[in-house]
């Protein structure tokens, strides 16, 4: 059998001779790393495992890897067909095909990764986050096998993975709990019957899920029935469970998690909190650890109840008990997840203790070197979530692409990038649209900010939609400085939806400058002539350039000089000094002194037609840059019409389609459910934006559409 053979029907293929020698910002990452651990260093006298299999893929698999090398650890990798040429394939020392794309058929069956594991000679498997890392039958498999697992036990998995039964556990360790019903939702009429009972608001959700699916706020009876429905199909989907449980909603809450590892010797500690509050669709966008909201006792009193937990459970590995917070500092049991978390690097940093070389350990056999006593808090740290998301669309819709540009600022003091991306991947329908987590850190709150903004600006990332401008903006806001935060935050500072930085006038009179600038520059390039004949055409040299702007439907008036290598620009009262040297159509960024103040900016495009687009400040801007005499005959220039798009359902992102509720003919209402979409295991409902006939379904259950698609079409 040949290697082409095994990929296009989806058999295993092994290869012992692809080790790769990492990039060299994969070794500056690395580097920067090591500087992070300084509790419990690696001991390289310690007994460990010789080869371990790491069950995923991505940013997490990457992660894992680079502590397996430095503890002298093999590393297997997995992957499916749609990950053949990715990073964390390239770093492990093995790798092996083990399906197709969708992870229901690769990353999700569990008989591909035992298979790997025998062929590979692996002693243990790491499961990352996602995928089967909470899966009790997985475990049990391993166990059998005599395989290692490197996290919880099979019946801590099954205890906490139900969420009816992870309440009864919590509160019989003394862990304070949300009011709720106990039992299994059986249908929509006994949810909105279960709901009046509580009293809305109520929040329904799945009782084997996480990350954020299979989850809704119901205020009403309507609500608990759409919320019911849509629940229980995301919740069969991701974790192939529909039970469903309703609890009471705590508004307005903060979301804290308390980090704990525990040791198979009846050892465990807390790690201090996480505090998670900024999400969008209960999936969180902005993390940092320490919370600025817990005083010391009530951080005490939640690593206590968390603690007391693993000891009921008798649990050893990393893990993440999660609490809502009210404004009270009163804290309920929402959750625990026996894993890694994604947000792990920023307890990290302001610890010293690498989670992973832990989780090795414990699961080894060690016995944990650190005490409670141990934990401090060195500092703060701030983690961003990169995604390839619209943040223009409901906070974050998905967006799909090959980076044919990407550089992590991993230059800068304090910068963390855990990443499974390099310039050339692709961002795949088939998994999380996730770039990168973007880790700052420093002395305090506001340098780790400063630093994450900073990191933000100088990010470049080209080929797909990306959610820098809302991380950006969020770091900059009043109320994000403040503190004052909840799980509502994003709807409360954007009630309209986000729509991008709104630029004070100096900062945008900056950007028009930079903007002319750039325009002059170019003017100026495109009048230099290769291979030009020896008899020069004398030409008087352009030195000024009166120039319309337009920019945000606002037009703009501006005249630029220049003199000695530098570019003086005029808009309004205001006048901008720029050095010439800093403008350098080239480069993908430019780091460019406005009247000695350093702004940073990228060229994102620009066409002959004088539309520019430039980023600033994370939020793209769309300009039109013309001479103000070509200006004059804009008026000349026939508009384009806007289409009607009222009686259009377009796909708000690429996705798969679950359902299609209509056909030909029907009669359709304003928001009637016409079809769902699915998008990383994420369930949609498209509805009706006016009523009328269906005059044209475009879809049919299990296609794939691409973002802005027309679905379906309305007479």
């Amino acid at each position: 059998m040949n290697v082409p053979r095994l990929l296009v029907d989806a058999c295993f293929c092994f290869s012992k001779h692809n080790i790769r020698i990492p990039t060299f910002a994969t070794a500056t990452k690395l580097s920067q790393r090591r500087g992070i651990y300084t509790l419990d260093p690696i001991d390289p006298q310690e007994p460990t495992f010789n080869k371990i299999l790491i069950a995923n893929r991505g940013e997490i698999a990457c992660r894992i890897i680079s502590t397996a090398k430095r503890m002298g650890i093999k590393t297997v990798a997995v992957y499916s067909i749609a990950d053949a040429q990715s990073m964390h394939v390239k770093l492990a020392n093995e790798r092996v095909c083990i399906g197709n794309s969708p992870a229901s058929e690769s990353y999700l069956l569990k008989e591909r990764i035992m298979d790997a594991i025998k062929l590979t000679g692996a002693e243990a498997v790491h499961p990352g986050y996602g995928f089967l890392s909470e899966n009790a039958g997985f475990v049990e498999q391993l166990e059998s096998e005599n395989i290692s697992f490197i996290g919880p036990s099979a019946n801590s998995i099954t205890g906490m993975g139900d969420k009816l039964e992870s309440k009864r556990l919590a509160a019989a360790a003394g862990v304070n709990t949300i009011p709720g019903f106990d039992g299994v939702v059986k249908d929509a009429d006994h949810c909105v019957e279960i709901a009046r009972n509580i009293g809305y608001p109520v929040m329904i959700k799945a009782s084997a899920g996480g990350g954020g699916k299979g989850m809704r706020i119901a205020r009403s009876d309507d609500d608990a029935r759409e919320g019911f429905k849509l629940s229980s199909q995301e919740a069969l989907s991701s974790f192939g469970d529909s039970r469903m449980l309703v609890e009471k909603f705590i508004d307005n809450p903060r979301h804290i998690e308390i980090q704990v590892l525990g040791d198979k010797h009846g050892n465990v500690i807390f790690l201090n909190e996480r505090e998670c509050s900024i999400q969008r669709r209960n999936q969180k966008v902005i993390e940092e650890a320490p919370s600025v909201f817990l005083d010391d006792a009530t951080r005490k009193a939640m690593g206590e109840q968390a603690v007391s937990l693993c000891k009921k459970l008798g649990y050893h590995s990393a893990g993440t008990v999660e609490f809502l917070v009210d404004e009270n500092r009163n804290f309920y049991f929402l959750e625990m997840n026996t894993r890694l978390q994604v947000e792990h690097p920023i307890t990290e940093c302001i610890t010293g203790v690498d989670l992973v070389q832990q989780m090795i350990r414990v699961a080894k056999g060690h016995k944990l070197n650190i005490t409670q006593d141990d934990i401090k808090i060195n500092g703060w740290a701030v983690e961003s979530r990169v995604y390839a998301e619209d943040p223009y669309k409901n906070f974050g819709m998905p967006s799909i692409g090959r980076l044919y540009r990407y550089i992590e600022p991993t230059h800068l003091p304090g910068v963390r990038c855990d990443s499974g991306i390099e310039e050339g991947s692709e961002i795949s329908v088939y998994y999380d649209p996730m770039i990168c987590k973007l880790v700052c850190y420093g002395k305090d709150r506001k340098e780790a900010i400063d630093r994450s903004i900073k990191a933000l600006d100088y990010y470049v990332i080209r080929g797909v939609t990306h959610n820098i401008p809302l991380l950006r903006d969020i770091l900059t806001e009043e109320r994000f400085n403040k503190g004052d935060i909840s799980t509502n935050y994003l709807p409360q500072v954007y009630p309209d939806g986000f729509k991008g930085k709104q630029l004070n006038v100096k900062d945008k009179q900056k950007l028009l400058a930079m903007a002319s600038s750039l325009f002059a520059t170019n003017d100026l390039r495109n009048r230099q002539f290769l291979n030009s004949p020896r008899m020069k055409i004398k030409e008087k040299p352009v030195e000024d350039w009166k120039l319309h702007i337009e920019l945000n439907e606002e037009k703009y008036k501006l005249h630029v000089t220049q003199n000695n290598g530098e570019f003086i620009v005029k808009v309004d009262d205001g006048e901008y000094t720029i050095k010439k040297e800093d403008i350098d159509l080239a480069k993908p960024l430019l780091e460019v002194k406005v009247n000695d103040e350093t702004d940073v900016i990228q060229l994102l495009s620009k066409d002959a037609s004088g539309f520019y687009q430039i980023i600033y400040q994370g939020t793209t801007y769309k300009l039109y840059i013309l001479s103000q005499r070509s200006a004059e005959y804009l008026h000349l220039m026939p508009e384009k019409l806007k289409s009607d798009i009222s009686k259009q359902v377009r796909s708000p992102m690429p996705g798969l389609v679950k359902t299609v509720n209509c056909k030909v003919g029907d009669d359709v209402v304003e928001g009637q459910e016409l079809c769902v979409i699915e998008a990383m295991k994420m369930q949609n409902s498209m509805i009706a934006s006016a009523s009328g006939k269906v005059k044209c379904v475009n879809i049919h259950p299990g296609d794939t559409v691409g973002d802005d698609e027309i679905l379906i079409e309305l007479a």
